[in-house]
């Protein structure tokens, strides 16, 4: 209820975006991500992730909602540590992005560092 998506904006498939939020101009939202209420999206954000605060912050992945979708665990563990390894590491997070794209087997991280690795008119939310 009362959300503003701005022009060009790109939501993908089951996402869900959370009363009186704001996405800006050109921002992609990933499939699966949540967007908590009341948040201002201003860079892109990854599939399955989870925003939230007033200036839109990357908190995580949207674990109910992987569950909810009957993702296998192994699935989960591996998009958790994909996650961990995007927050910290050495290199830039483009970088982290495309050594984990090199290293998985999972399809969800797969579509994670695709998204990150496709081409944006924006930056990313990066973990914090």
């Amino acid at each position: 209820n009362g959300v503003a998506i701005a022009g060009h904006c790109q939501i993908g498939d089951d996402v869900i975006v959370g009363g009186l939020s704001g996405i800006h101009q050109w921002v992609r939202i990933g499939q699966g991500a949540i967007i908590g209420a009341v948040t201002m999206v201003t860079n892109d954000v990854i599939p399955f992730g989870l925003v939230q605060g007033p200036r839109g912050e990357l908190d995580g992945l949207n674990l109910v909602g992987l569950k909810r979708r009957g993702v296998d665990r192994s699935d989960i563990t591996a998009m958790r540590a994909a996650f961990q390894m995007l927050a910290v590491g050495e290199g830039s997070f483009l970088d982290r992005a495309r050594k984990l794209s090199e290293e998985t087997e999972s399809d969800y991280v797969r579509e994670m560092t695709d998204f990150v690795l496709s081409a944006s008119d924006r930056s990313f939310l990066t973990p914090k």
